[in-house]
């Protein structure tokens, strides 16, 4: 199975960073968030994975290119009148990455449809590269698999800053709508699983991924949530950043769920 990640928006609400590079590259504890959110994935056997770029997306695909070398002991012996390269010890994780370039202003729904070679005709996880969770990926695809629903999505409880899941006791989702102030707290925080049948919901790349195809799929009796009560934070703000830099340099980062 792969794992689907939108990394292509500007990031604008955290420009004093994205400026310079792809919000999903910004750093926590010296490693992109993007970096974080896959080895959360890696811990479940989850190792393959499909970036959708835009904004800078060279940033992207030259982290990865030397990414092995980033990761390794390397000795450059220029002795011999020639530059010779010996990789002594990695740490490099054993991931195939396929970063796609889709487009500058695309929508993300648009950026998903554009990948549908790459995601192939099985399910697929889908998350957004600027949220970091513990979220147990075993349990998240089990769960999915029982509900018989096309799509499932990662709700949890985080204030009404986001648009807002009407879920029944049975974890289907009833209504999927911006917040009003009469509304209850659950959100989808991105970690979905989709089955494939999902990218023909995608028109194009104007689509906005939380608004049509989700509404659509959530009026059919299609979209679930698996409720999430653990730790999730997204990284919006540089005071967001802060907090999760903090947490990492403590030790106390609860979405590392990987060993060293």
């Amino acid at each position: 199975m792969k794992a689907i990640i939108l990394a292509g928006g500007y990031g604008t609400r955290i420009s004093e960073e994205s400026q310079f590079k792809p919000k999903p590259m910004i750093e926590i504890g010296g490693k992109p968030i993007l970096w974080h959110i896959m080895k959360t994935f890696s811990a479940y056997g989850i190792n393959e994975f499909v970036i959708l770029a835009g904004y800078k997306q060279h940033i992207i695909k030259e982290y990865f290119a030397d990414y092995f070398l980033h990761m390794s002991d390397v000795t450059y012996d220029f002795t011999h009148g020639k530059s010779d390269v010996i990789v002594h010890h990695t740490s490099s994780e054993k991931w195939k990455v396929t970063v796609v370039d889709t487009g500058l202003n695309t929508m993300t729904g648009g950026r998903v449809k554009r990948a549908k070679e790459y995601i192939g005709n099985e399910p697929f996880l889908l998350t957004y590269g600027d949220g970091v969770a513990d979220i147990n990926i075993t349990d998240l695809l089990q769960f999915h698999k029982k509900s018989g629903g096309l799509v499932t999505m990662s709700a949890y409880n985080a204030g009404q800053r986001f648009g807002v899941l009407d879920i029944n006791a049975d974890g289907k989702v009833l209504e999927f709508r911006e917040k009003t102030q009469g509304d209850g707290n659950m959100i989808n925080i991105g970690y979905m699983v989709c089955d494939s049948a999902f990218l023909e919901y995608i028109d194009g790349d104007d689509t906005v991924l939380e608004k049509q195809p989700m509404e659509r799929v959530a009026r059919e009796g299609k979209l679930m949530a698996y409720r999430h009560t653990g730790f999730w934070q997204c990284m919006d703000t540089i005071r967001e950043k802060e907090l999760l830099e903090k947490l990492w340099a403590e030790g106390k980062a609860p979405w590392r769920v990987w060993e060293d």
